[in-house]
């Protein structure tokens, strides 16, 4: 039986004992690991493998040993409880070695779960668990987790409780993040927040989300942003002294103007405009980048960045002078167009 959406986010959290196996395949690694493992502490505990109620294997060492697979499923396990027999890294090849043991499946054997890369339709190994009715076929694809799987994993870890705007600047940051970075960003605001019986608020997901961008660049760029040309050049000497190549302040300059003239040109304002961004803009910087967008004005962001993609351009040539002092002249420059 084949599970797509909702049932089968569903039954990675609550599965049916009496299926006999469960296959989750798809391109991504991580995130078919992290439903995997929800999977399998659903149905066997976190201390399945401590009380060996868990046996792992390999395509490959099924390949080489296909009585694994069947003496897994029926073997007696030591401590009483649930057992999973886990196969990782599956292939076609393991179909019709799968497909004999599930036919010898009967209740109380172990349940047997398989992952696997992505698969295409006319997949053996598909096939032999979506046709059964007691197996179960998950495909797990890149699309972006909805609001409830957001909200699910942020349950998990006792959050719960969201300030004004916080719970939709944690579903734009969780559709933007990685699922592996998402489920250690809400670990992250869970310790952060331990103790504190306070709603979760922007400022708090917001110190507790991946960096995108080194702080140090960060601050350059928002005092060229906002017009304090006294402060470009002691700031880049600094970020210049630390390796901070000229090259990489000049895409990070130009990514942070591209967002601000989207967001000055947008019908509905800056606010919403950032909060569309990717990666989304939130909290007080979200404050501080609508204060500048206002402050700039959509034909002034236009001349800014078209002095940003004539510096790009000559740092890319072969020419020239030095790359440090083109994006020192072009960042004072920039800072000096915006009236303070």
């Amino acid at each position: 039986m084949k599970l797509a959406g909702a049932k089968a986010v569903g039954y990675f959290a609550k599965p049916d004992p009496n299926h006999a196996a469960v296959l989750i395949y798809g391109g991504d690694n991580m995130r078919v690991a992290l439903r995997r493992q929800e999977l399998i502490n659903a149905l066997v505990g976190d201390k399945a493998e401590e009380e060996m109620r868990l046996t792992r294997m390999s395509g490959a060492d099924v390949r080489k040993e296909p009585a694994l697979v069947l003496d897994g499923l029926k073997a007696a396990g030591f401590f009483p409880g649930p057992r999973v027999v886990f196969i990782e890294e599956a292939t076609d090849a393991i179909a019709p070695t799968v497909a004999n043991a599930l036919s010898e499946w009967q209740t109380g054997d172990a349940t047997l779960v398989i992952t696997g890369g992505q698969l295409n339709a006319r997949s053996k190994l598909r096939k032999a668990l979506e046709d059964p009715r007691n197996t179960i076929a998950i495909g797990i694809y890149n699309d972006p987790p909805s609001a409830d799987e957001i909200m699910s994993l942020a349950a998990k870890v006792n959050l719960t409780q969201f300030e004004g705007g916080a719970k939709d600047d944690l579903l734009s940051l969780g559709r933007d993040l990685d699922p592996g970075d998402l489920q250690q960003t809400l670990e992250k605001i869970s310790l952060y927040k331990f103790g504190d019986n306070t709603p979760v608020t922007s400022t708090d997901i917001e110190n507790c989300a991946p960096v995108a961008v080194e702080a140090g660049i960060d601050d350059a760029i928002h005092i060229v942003a906002e017009a304090r040309s006294a402060e470009v050049g002691p700031m880049l000497n600094r970020l210049f002294g630390q390796g901070i190549n000229p090259t990489t302040l000049c895409i990070s300059a130009t990514r942070h103007f591209r967002n601000l003239h989207a967001a000055a040109a947008h019908p509905s304002g800056p606010d919403t405009a950032l909060a569309r961004a990717r990666p989304p803009v939130f909290g007080p910087r979200k404050d501080r980048m609508v204060r500048q967008a206002r402050g700039w004005g959509v034909a002034r962001l236009e001349k800014a960045l078209g002095v940003l993609m004539d510096t790009d351009l000559s740092l890319r040539s072969a020419a020239k002078a030095p790359d440090q002092a083109m994006v020192e002249r072009a960042f004072i420059r920039i800072s000096m167009m915006r009236p303070k």
